[in-house]
């Protein structure tokens, strides 16, 4: 995990929120105008959320608010691209500030398993 960069998180806490969502609005138009939006969201604040553990025989489940974040997960855009590598171009156009980070991960499809499996076929 890394730390967080506290003057991004400042910088970011002291921008205006009209500013960040017309860039967001923006942004997000885009990715549509472009034919490739799938899906996005924002999530609620992570002190709203609940964290289940699986660290032992009985999962543990936590409720926020919680510690010390290192990261922090936002929300996210899915893009129905061609590549790894469009998906990393549309990444490096989002609108966030200097020390934000963007994860870029292949959904699985039903391709990705075995298909001899009769749960997979039902499903």
């Amino acid at each position: 995990m890394r730390d967080i960069d506290r003057a991004a998180v400042d910088a970011a806490e002291n921008t205006d929120f009209n500013e960040i969502i017309a860039a967001m609005g923006a942004y997000n138009e885009s990715i549509v105008n472009a034919g490739v939006f799938s899906d996005a969201a924002g999530l609620s604040d992570p002190s709203e959320g609940t964290v289940v553990d699986f660290s032992d025989d009985d999962p543990v489940a936590t409720y926020g608010p919680y510690g010390e974040l290192r990261e922090l997960f936002n929300g996210f855009w899915i893009v129905d691209v061609s590549s790894q590598e469009e998906a990393v171009q549309w990444a490096k156009r989002a609108p966030l500030d200097s020390g934000s980070q963007i994860e870029v991960r292949r959904i699985n499809g039903p391709e990705d398993f075995p298909q001899d499996n009769d749960r997979m076929q039902k499903e």
